[in-house]
């Protein structure tokens, strides 16, 4: 039976994101309109930091932001003191697959609005406001679930999505792929464009582009042989009518030799960095020429392997028998063992790309795989940006203004004045030590705090 968006769509779902939120925002009196935080240090996004400073909210915006002495309150400012924190922007994660990873399985039959909402949740749980969900969700259901959150009736991080593109019945990880094919036969939908020649690669692209989609994803793959790779004819044409239409195209490559033709053709974005063999200096050149945006994508084949089940960041939001499956044990590494050859030849990929000054982008691929955990992936994902020669500036403006910018969300990323209030709330500061960004004290999002302890104990229930 094929299940409609109607259908899929549930009272349950949205009751869900409610409580998650916490929404005692919404009973303020007109008095209480505006809340001060004062007295933090401001990590701005894109570079600049206040010290003892202070954000006027109104509402779901930043209406001010100012040194904690000079900033004009008006009467009736509901105020809350946070001397000795920091706050930085909500963190975006601009490539994952929502809806499949279920708590004790992964596949089609977890992909409805119940699981969404609580993927989305989990990301606000570890401070996101934003998340890039590329090229797995059936379009239209992806459409009504950005409608219910512009509508207030769904909440958690923004969820932005891309529509697939790839030769016909191919594209995701074998795995992934069946699942995929499996969620289109259940809605009705569509999730993957299947492209046999340039004619039907632009007419795909005005197709997407007519549902206002602003994304697509092509997948450049032959999955080892197993899959047919896309011809470049083919990408070439789909890519000349997304960028004709006002559309960005990002893509997953196999190789780093695929870059250079594909920067050539006008990509917007590649969603994996293919940083660990190939990727030289003349590429991360071509990259910055071009402004394409690069993310490289690394703890997906890091955390595998390491007990992330042990790591109270990840346990607090876990059952306890999820948790218990990602521990220790004779896969997973209590303390991961790294190859000094593959590290040198990482870290020299990013000194390629900081010495081009490419846009480099936090994305995890959360959920194209079962167990690579939503939210918590992209912290881990920022220490191995520093790990590889990253300042712990430029990883903290890769997850947030950066990020941003090239997934045009142009109210986020930045504490400024007109911006939403997505917000992070630390209480060390993570300028000091990446790791920083795991000690959350509260989240905001469109202005409203998060009961984090209440989405905590609904998370770890069994």
């Amino acid at each position: 039976m094929k299940l409609s968006c109607a259908n899929c769509f549930t009272r349950t779902a949205v009751l869900m994101s409610t409580l998650m939120f916490g929404l005692g925002a919404m009973a303020q009196s007109a008095s209480e309109e505006y809340l001060l935080l004062e007295h933090l240090r401001v990590i701005v996004g894109d570079g600049p930091v206040l010290s003892d400073a202070s954000l006027l909210l109104r509402g779901d915006t930043i209406a001010a932001v100012g040194q904690s002495a000079e900033m004009a309150i008006p009467i009736g400012t509901r105020r809350v003191d946070l001397t000795g924190k920091t706050i930085m922007p909500a963190m975006i994660d601009a490539h994952a697959h929502l809806g499949y990873e279920g708590a004790n399985s992964w596949g089609a039959q977890n992909y409805n609005l119940d699981n969404l909402v609580d993927h989305l949740n989990r990301y606000a749980y570890y401070g996101f406001g934003a998340v890039f969900s590329a090229g797995s969700d059936p379009d239209a259901f992806a459409l009504e679930l950005q409608r219910l959150q512009a509508s207030g009736e769904v909440g958690g991080a923004r969820f932005v999505f891309a529509a697939g593109m790839a030769p016909p019945g191919q594209g995701p990880n074998n795995q992934f792929l069946v699942e995929a094919l499996e969620v289109e036969r259940q809605t009705g939908n569509t999730i993957l464009r299947g492209l046999e020649s340039p004619e039907q690669a632009r007419e795909a692209v005005q197709e997407v582009a007519a549902l206002h989609i602003p994304f697509i994803k092509l997948w450049v793959d032959d999955r080892g042989g197993s899959q047919e790779k896309l011809r470049p004819e083919i990408y070439r044409a789909a890519i000349a009518e997304a960028n004709r239409l006002g559309l960005g195209a990002v893509v997953h490559q196999q190789f780093a030799e695929d870059m250079l033709d594909l920067i050539d053709a006008g990509t917007r974005g590649f969603l994996h960095g293919r940083l660990e063999e190939g990727f030289t200096e003349q590429i991360a050149n071509a990259v910055k020429q071009h402004d394409v945006f690069i993310v490289p994508n690394l703890g997906l084949s890091e955390l595998r392997r390491e007990a992330i089940g042990d790591d109270e960041f990840l346990a607090q939001s876990l059952q306890a028998n999820v948790a218990e499956r990602l521990s220790a044990s004779a896969q997973r590494q209590a303390l991961p063992e790294r190859n000094p050859q593959l590290e040198q030849t990482l870290h020299n990929s990013f000194d390629y790309m900081r010495n081009a000054n490419v846009d480099v982008v936090l994305g995890t691929d959360a959920g194209a795989v079962p167990y690579h955990p939503f939210g918590y992936t992209g912290h881990k994902e920022l220490e191995i940006f520093v790990r590889h020669g990253m300042s712990t500036a430029q990883a903290i403006a890769a997850a947030t203004s950066v990020a941003a910018r090239v997934l045009g969300l142009e109210d986020a990323g930045q504490i400024k004045p007109g911006f939403s209030a997505d917000l992070l709330i630390l209480d060390e500061n993570p300028l000091d030590d990446i790791r920083n960004t795991q000690k959350i004290h509260q989240v905001y999002l469109r202005g409203e705090l998060l009961d984090r302890d209440a989405m905590a104990a609904i998370f770890t229930a069994n």
